[in-house]
């Protein structure tokens, strides 16, 4: 399956905030843009997978996972936060259509490397998944 047109302006910009250690801030705007539209079932499902790898990534808890797929991951999260895409956000009814499509896409496409860390984060103690749900400090350094 092909990548959404429009994600693949996101592409460069995620390899420059993940080189530049800016992950955590791009979390908490993802949790805040989440938390105030009260998104719900397959959008918030996905919203919420991507976020604990991406802390889990962060944290150095979990590095299974191929570069290819992190970047896929947060070019996802930042097309999931700008309110220009495709179709605009506040649009009522249909501004998170395009939104749900690249998520869905990102998922699709790295199923296998979701499921390995799905699978991951479900075997651990009940901790683990709670501190998952923990955003980094954007100020502590990532674990190498």
């Amino acid at each position: 399956m092909k990548m959404p047109w429009k994600m693949l302006p996101y592409l460069p910009m995620a390899r420059r905030l993940l080189a530049a250690g800016r992950l955590p801030a791009l979390l908490l705007a993802v949790t805040r843009k989440k938390g105030s539209r009260r998104l719900v079932g397959e959008l918030g499902e996905q919203l919420t997978l991507l976020r604990q790898l991406c802390v889990a990534w962060w944290k150095g808890e979990y590095r299974a996972v191929s570069a290819q797929a992190m970047v896929s991951v947060v070019a996802a999260l930042l097309y999931f936060l700008s309110p220009l895409d495709a179709i605009p956000d506040w649009i009522p009814g249909l501004g998170f259509v395009d939104d749900l499509a690249v998520l869905s896409w990102v998922v699709r496409n790295w199923s296998a490397e979701l499921a390995a860390f799905r699978a991951w984060r479900d075997a651990g103690p009940a901790s683990r998944r709670a501190s998952l749900d923990v955003l980094p400090d954007s100020k502590a350094k990532r674990e190498a």
